[in-house]
């Protein structure tokens, strides 16, 4: 390839890496690699957050509420962050087209983990009152914002790369890092909470974790630049249209494809948080079960979670994505139906606790896998790369950003039946938005 042509058509803050790192040819491997650090390093962060939530901010910045109500409180300023992905990913695309794909995605990334890591050294709201939550809610904003930026095109460049017959597998590539990512953050919450008293945990010990962060960020950073400034995977991109387009041109073209392809997974990513941090929520509230104990009974579901990330691949090229989707939809649909059916499955039993969150994990397992290329199946090649990013930011923000505060104040009021109910939505909504889509569906 000829480095000159390259640079040339590059933007002036790219040049020098891409010149630095000219003599890198970029191996499929070497971009699945790419993603599934980038990915773990971003699920990370959020589910940092997340778990804290639960074990740490109710006592930290909601001292004055009762356990309940300090709880949905910290639900509520979880959720901003998903209501300001998506503007991130608008804000950071005009970075994109002024001054490149690797600044781009430096900014977001230092903005993501430098927010993170920044939270390990708020105050609490008995040293400063009120200011205190007002911080913790801006970098909450902040880490949502950055996500939306950190969109690099890398998910979608090793699906339009992966051969025909294995497109299944390589689009549950990116998903892998979500488990990861819990994996990480969780065993790091489990080690503090078993090995520290409770006063020495709320008082230095959950900071850790969100001083880790940036880090985690930083080496994710560079292992994704050393793709991202190669001449190589330039070409690549721009063989695929992988560049962003206007919000508005893109709504004017795919304005309905946008929004079905935002509900197409819908069923997964309602069970997301409702495997991972709701259960937490729950048992921390209503039972004597140690949250260190459970983080690893989430720890070894979320292996059983990345095991069926991998076998949807493999029975996505056997029987095609859209049949993958359907199926996996079903079987939440199903799985739901239990829960609403026998909500004492995740009473007070530990034995039935363990059940349900693996068995979820499974499921989450099977439909996450595939919906990487759900969300932007119906879009043109022009227009990937934008409405990836933006169908990606709707499906989280419907079904997953409020999922935790809604599923807990429904729960409380109404028992845990409403469990099921909140999950059957978003099954149905998965199936009606994959039969509203009847073509095959073409890959990312």
């Amino acid at each position: 390839m000829n480095t000159d042509n390259a640079t040339a058509t590059s933007h002036p803050l790219e040049r020098d890496a891409q010149v630095a790192m000219s003599h890198h040819d970029v191996h499929p491997n070497d971009i699945a690699l790419g993603v599934v650090i980038g990915r773990a390093s971003e699920y990370f962060d959020f589910f940092v957050f997340g778990i804290a939530s639960v074990l740490v901010f109710p006592k930290v910045f909601f001292p004055f509420a009762e356990p309940l109500a300090a709880t949905l409180y910290s639900f509520g300023i979880f959720a901003l962050a998903f209501v300001a992905r998506p503007l991130g990913s608008i804000f950071f695309m005009k970075i994109h087209k002024q001054h490149g794909r690797g600044v781009k995605l430096t900014i977001a990334l230092f903005l993501l983990g430098g927010s993170t890591a920044a939270i390990s050294f708020l105050p609490s709201y008995n040293s400063i009152g009120v200011v205190a939550i007002e911080l913790l809610a801006v970098l909450r904003v902040a880490q949502g914002f950055a996500l939306g930026g950190a969109w690099d095109g890398m998910a979608s460049l090793l699906a339009l790369n992966a051969p025909r017959e294995q497109r299944g597998w390589y689009a549950m590539i990116p998903q892998l890092g979500a488990p990861i990512g819990f994996m990480v953050a969780s065993a790091l919450f489990s080690f503090f909470v078993v090995n520290l008293t409770q006063a020495d945990f709320i008082d230095w010990g959950w900071r850790f974790p969100f001083f880790c962060a940036f880090t985690i960020n930083v080496v994710a950073l560079f292992a994704r630049l050393r793709l991202v400034a190669t001449p190589e995977f330039t070409r690549l991109l721009d063989k695929g249209q992988l560049e962003p387009v206007g919000v508005v041109d893109l709504a004017r073209h795919h304005a309905l494809d946008v929004w079905i392809g935002a509900f197409v997974p819908l069923a997964s990513f309602a069970l997301f948080h409702l495997v991972t941090i709701f259960p937490i929520a729950w048992l921390t509230l209503s039972s004597d079960r140690s949250a260190g104990e459970f983080l690893m009974v989430q720890f070894s579901g979320a292996i059983v979670c990345a095991g069926a990330i991998a076998a949807s691949g493999l029975i996505a090229d056997q029987i095609g994505r859209r049949n993958m989707l359907l199926i996996s939809a079903g079987l939440i649909a199903a799985f739901a139906c239990g829960s609403i059916l026998a909500p004492l499955i995740f009473g007070e039993n530990a034995i039935g606790q363990t059940i349900y969150v693996n068995i979820g994990f499974m499921l989450l397992g099977l439909s996450y896998g595939q919906t990487a290329g759900a969300v932007t199946s119906r879009l043109g090649a022009r227009y990937r790369y934008t409405g990836a990013a933006l169908t990606s930011d709707l499906a989280w923000l419907f079904g997953a950003g409020f999922a935790p505060l809604v599923v807990l104040y429904l729960s409380t009021e109404y028992g845990l039946a409403m469990v099921g109910v909140y999950l059957l939505s978003g099954a149905l909504a998965t199936l009606l938005a994959l039969s509203l889509d009847r073509s095959e569906m073409r890959q990312m």
